[in-house]
């Protein structure tokens, strides 16, 4: 893992994504191409556990935002991920308003799950939320739960940006992150999981 538990492979492409961004603002198409490839996958799989099969069209309108908007950004390779997300986020929740899909509330259980004694089990949790399995388990959390964990781990944001995001406190969005992983760490430790959710939420390509 990277640094604040974020994947090694989100973190390596930050540098060549930032050149990309870099390029892509003075006019080089090709460059935002890169950009897309680097940054698209994780965003997908970010508004699939969000708006699940309308995730292509969302992520069709975030980017036409992000393409008109590009000479307003200013930051490096992490900060373009967490300013795309922003802009992804936004629209999923456009979306969601139009279909008249009310966001899953938290209940009381859902608070007071308890954070795990050692850093095993959220490790573990990030290690195999990677397998499509795992990511399609990602929905069956409480909504701030799947936000947390799908920014943190699919698109690679760290605890900070992700709170930026989220416009939430870091200590909330870390907390959230925490519960959720312990909840997908007991359901992928258990026998006898069911494979019922949706077989895309994170399909990469």
């Amino acid at each position: 893992m990277g640094q604040g538990g974020v994947p090694r492979r989100a973190q390596a492409h930050d540098g060549e994504l930032g050149a990309a961004v870099a390029r892509a603002q003075q006019g080089d198409e090709a460059a935002f191409a890169v950009a897309y490839r680097i940054v698209q996958p994780g965003l997908l799989g970010y508004l699939r556990g969000i708006v699940g099969d309308d995730a292509e069209d969302v992520a069709s309108d975030a980017w036409l935002e992000i393409a008109r908007d590009l000479g307003r950004f200013k930051g490096d390779g992490a900060g373009f991920r967490g300013w795309s997300a922003t802009i992804a986020r936004h629209r999923a929740l456009d979306h969601l308003r139009r279909q008249k899909v009310r966001p899953r509330p938290t209940t009381l259980e859902q608070d007071v799950l308890e954070l795990p004694g050692t850093g095993s089990t959220y490790d573990q949790a990030l290690e195999s939320i990677s397998t499509e399995h795992a990511l399609a388990l990602v929905r069956g959390l409480p909504r701030d739960q799947a936000e947390a964990v799908l920014l943190r781990v699919v698109v690679g944001l760290d605890g900070p940006a992700a709170a930026r995001v989220l416009g939430k406190r870091p200590g909330a969005v870390r907390t959230a992150a925490y519960r959720g992983l312990k909840r997908l760490a007991d359901q992928l430790g258990g026998e006898g999981v069911t494979d019922d959710g949706p077989r895309t939420l994170g399909e990469s390509t």
